[in-house]
């Protein structure tokens, strides 16, 4: 017999933080599984941090109604980790700005996914109607003693986020990945046409000695991806081409995470315009393109691909 159900209302606040001690200690063995150094407590304020570009103590405070000994205490544990720097405002000396460092932003990158699982978790545990707040508290209950809710995240994280898939650049060695991936994509869709096999059979010199970038998506020591930033012209534009996922691990998002790399890279570059060319049949690719802001323009007369009927940019 469960005690605090029995006391009702009377043991609301002794059950809530029951409930709160057993998420904290599941949500820690999750970033355990994952081997991220971070601490579930830590959470509100290193998020509240993270949504701003500069932030003070005090309107941490106001933001998450905490006491100032609590964010004191979590400020010193995120800045040991080396997850936050101070920076003095430029007006008054004394008033410190609180912001994420290099590695606190590298770090929200990869618990944002984790978080994002998290929550859709919990909304699924949460979402039957009830007519009182004890009777939801004991439907959540229920749900969280049917299974270890720390297995449910792992498992949701490991099959829809590929986390630890990681997007590094080119190596000689990775040169017939490269070719392989693309002619398995181009047989599937299309045919492999002469221009197609010069340059994937010679990616070192038509892409990477003309200034060109190829990365690779490499998910559980397997490369599963690749993509090329190759330069057309002499006006600084690049195209985004010769991207391929294997047949295995298509649709799992590899290709989205793949064009948001090529995006933030381009704009690193200082790059105006990104181009592609596709055809207007794979309509699911065309969407990703216009998701990611492509746009269409006129395609020339003369295109390099014969099978292209549509060409788009993005414009950095």
């Amino acid at each position: 017999m469960d005690a605090l159900r029995v006391y009702g209302e009377l043991g609301l606040g002794s059950r809530l933080k029951r409930m709160s001690d057993y998420l904290m200690k599941e949500t820690q063995i999750v970033y355990d599984y994952f081997s991220i150094d971070f601490d579930p407590y830590l959470f509100p304020i290193f998020k509240t941090i993270s949504d701003k570009k500069g932030i003070t103590n005090s309107e941490i405070g106001n933001a998450l109604q905490f006491s100032q000994p609590a964010i004191t205490q979590a400020l010193h544990k995120l800045n040991a980790k080396g997850l936050i720097l101070y920076k003095n405002d430029k007006l008054d000396k004394r008033r410190k700005h609180i912001l994420l460092s290099k590695k606190g932003k590298s770090s929200i990158k990869i618990l944002k996914p984790i978080w994002m699982c998290i929550e859709e978790i919990l909304k699924e545990y949460t979402d039957e109607p009830s007519s009182s707040l004890i009777e939801h508290l004991n439907k959540f209950e229920n749900k969280l003693n049917s299974s270890r809710f720390s297995q449910r995240v792992i498992e949701k994280i490991k099959l829809e986020t590929n986390y630890g898939l990681r997007i590094i650049s080119y190596d000689n060695k990775y040169a017939k990945d490269f070719y392989n991936l693309n002619i398995e994509w181009l047989n599937s869709f299309f045919h492999v046409e002469a221009y197609d096999e010069e340059v994937l059979s010679k990616p070192q010199e038509y892409i990477i000695n003309k200034g060109g970038h190829i990365f690779f998506a490499i998910l559980n020591n397997q490369i599963v991806g690749t993509v090329a930033l190759m330069p057309i012209g002499n006006k600084g534009i690049f195209e985004l081409t010769k991207m391929a996922v294997t047949p295995k691990e298509r649709g799992k998002k590899i290709g989205q995470q793949i064009i948001q790399y090529c995006i933030d890279y381009a704009k690193s570059m200082g790059l105006p315009k990104l181009v592609l060319y596709s055809n207007k049949t794979l309509e699911n690719a065309v969407y990703l393109y216009r998701k990611y802001g492509f746009m269409e323009v006129p395609i020339e007369l003369d295109s390099p691909y014969l099978r292209s009927d549509i060409k788009m940019e993005l414009l950095l």
